[in-house]
């Protein structure tokens, strides 16, 4: 059962629309004031958020603020309740980041096709979209904004050769990229020339984001693995869409912070883990990322200088490695190509 938070001063108007929504089989919580409502949305994260404007303690506005600060409730969809009719509370409210807004006095359906039509779209939101170009359209289609749709329109897609860059360390960021078809690379090079893999990526995969939210130079290079098709998305065109839906910021945030708490991971194995076992969790990594439904043992061409940036040693040392591996029987080797024979023995193997 969906929860939805009421936060609505007026007895009357809080008890009809909390029977309308019950009767609709929803669970229904309810907040006399802002200052209580921010405190019930924090303690019970409902599904959907309906709140007036005008009310004691924290108006609206407030409210939607300071739940828009708080990344465990800012991904929540919120609609206005106001009494005005005015174009400037309209826009106020939509401009900070509201989901639609319900004008009083509203009828049963008005109300219950907003609350649905929110949650839908929220769910839709959440779920991972198809990682093909196709998907990409659809998602933005299903955002239903006008600058979604703008965007969708100037997208622009082009090919990259296998070990073309996409951008460079240092470069100033004009776009983001989605990658359609391929396999992608980030890395970052020392002042000697030797290269660290910061991240690998494949279809359905954004990249280049980071640096255009931070406002900052890019800190690494994308190459493409092999040839690969990418979505070009203009920087515009990307802050159009994030700032006008908090459902794609919120998803944004949430690559965000996946990609640090990754990155982080990593960088504890690399201080504490043998190489043995780093070549090991590189080879999972690859699978992991890589792997298609359906398919058998896992194989990749790799080059190995490839590998050893993402473990964080030298080519010979991967080398020596993927050799001891072969003889051990976890893994086949042809060119330079990787099949993992043995996944159970990489996962165990022993730092």
């Amino acid at each position: 059962m969906k929860t939805i938070l009421l936060i609505e001063d007026n007895f009357e108007m809080r008890e009809n629309t909390a029977e309308i929504l019950e009767l609709a089989k929803y669970e229904v919580i309810t907040a006399v004031n802002g200052k209580e409502g921010v405190k019930l949305a924090i303690e019970r994260k409902p599904n959907l958020i309906v709140c007036d404007i005008m009310m004691p303690e924290l108006d609206g506005y407030e409210v939607l603020n300071l739940l828009s600060r708080d990344n465990e409730t800012a991904g929540i969809p919120f609609i206005f309740l106001t009494a005005k009719a005015e174009k400037g509370d309209y826009r106020k409210g939509m401009e900070m980041g509201a989901d639609d807004y319900l004008t009083k006095p509203f009828d049963d359906m008005e109300l219950l096709y907003a609350v649905e039509a929110r949650l839908k779209k929220n769910e839709m939101l959440k779920a991972d979209f198809v990682r093909t170009s196709e998907g990409l359209s659809s998602f933005m289609e299903e955002v239903n904004t006008d600058h979604l749709a703008k965007l969708s329109q100037n997208k622009e897609a082009r090919p990259y050769k296998k070990k073309e860059n996409i951008y460079h360390e240092g470069g100033i960021p004009k776009s983001i990229f989605f990658i359609n078809k391929g396999k992608v690379k980030t890395l970052r090079a020392n002042v000697d020339g030797k290269e660290y893999i910061t991240g690998l990526y494949k279809e359905g995969d954004f990249i280049g984001y980071t640096s255009l939210l931070e406002e900052m130079d890019y800190a690494d290079s994308a190459i493409a693995l092999e040839d690969s098709e990418i979505v070009i998305i203009p920087k515009e065109y990307f802050f159009s869409l994030l700032y006008s839906s908090r459902d794609v910021a919120t998803k944004f945030i949430k690559m965000l912070s996946d990609n640090v708490a990754e990155k982080e991971d990593r960088l504890l194995k690399l201080a504490f883990n043998s190489v043995r076992k780093r070549v090991a969790e590189a080879l999972i990594m690859l699978q992991d990322r890589y792997k298609k439904e359906g398919d058998g043992n896992f194989s990749m061409s790799i080059y190995r200088e490839d590998l050893a940036g993402i473990v964080g040693t030298s080519t010979e040392t991967v080398i020596r490695t993927l050799s001891d591996f072969k003889d051990e029987k976890l893994i086949q080797i042809t060119g330079s190509n990787i099949t993992i024979l043995n996944l159970g023995k990489l996962e165990s193997m022993r730092n």
